[in-house]
């Protein structure tokens, strides 16, 4: 049963912690592994080092649109495919994230949440909400 009373705080909840989520993400790979070693991280893996660049912008400029309930639910669908790409970058390590280098379990759940997001839309107290398809 879809409690409608609860549903837009459940889907607010979701989207200030996946706001969170990205922002946090895009602070570590500023602040601990910082740009350029990013970069670097990202042609061993084969991967342009551009990229490491434009992960980090749209990891930080999403999770503000997402936490400030701006058009969240197609900012975190359009941030799906970053997600893929941790989820790939980390698949070699095994499935729990607590492996060395980290498995592929967050990742891949965090795919599903921005999914969720995305179907769900943007809960209460968002600034722009979005329109369903």
């Amino acid at each position: 049963m879809f409690d409608t009373r609860t549903a837009p705080y459940a889907a607010t909840l979701l989207r200030v912690s996946l706001g969170i989520m990205f922002i946090a993400h895009a602070l570590l790979k500023y602040v601990v592994f910082t740009l350029p070693g990013t970069a670097q991280f990202f042609q061993s893996l084969g991967l342009p080092g551009f990229l490491a660049y434009v992960t980090f912008g749209a990891e930080l400029i999403g999770g503000l649109l997402i936490l400030g309930g701006v058009y969240a639910r197609w900012v975190a669908l359009a941030l799906v495919p970053i997600l893929l790409g941790a989820t790939w970058a980390h698949i070699g390590n095994g499935w729990v994230f607590s492996a060395p280098n980290g498995g592929w379990e967050y990742p891949a759940f965090l795919v599903i949440a921005a999914i969720v997001m995305a179907l769900l839309g943007d809960g209460k107290y968002a600034i722009v909400k979005s329109r369903a398809a």
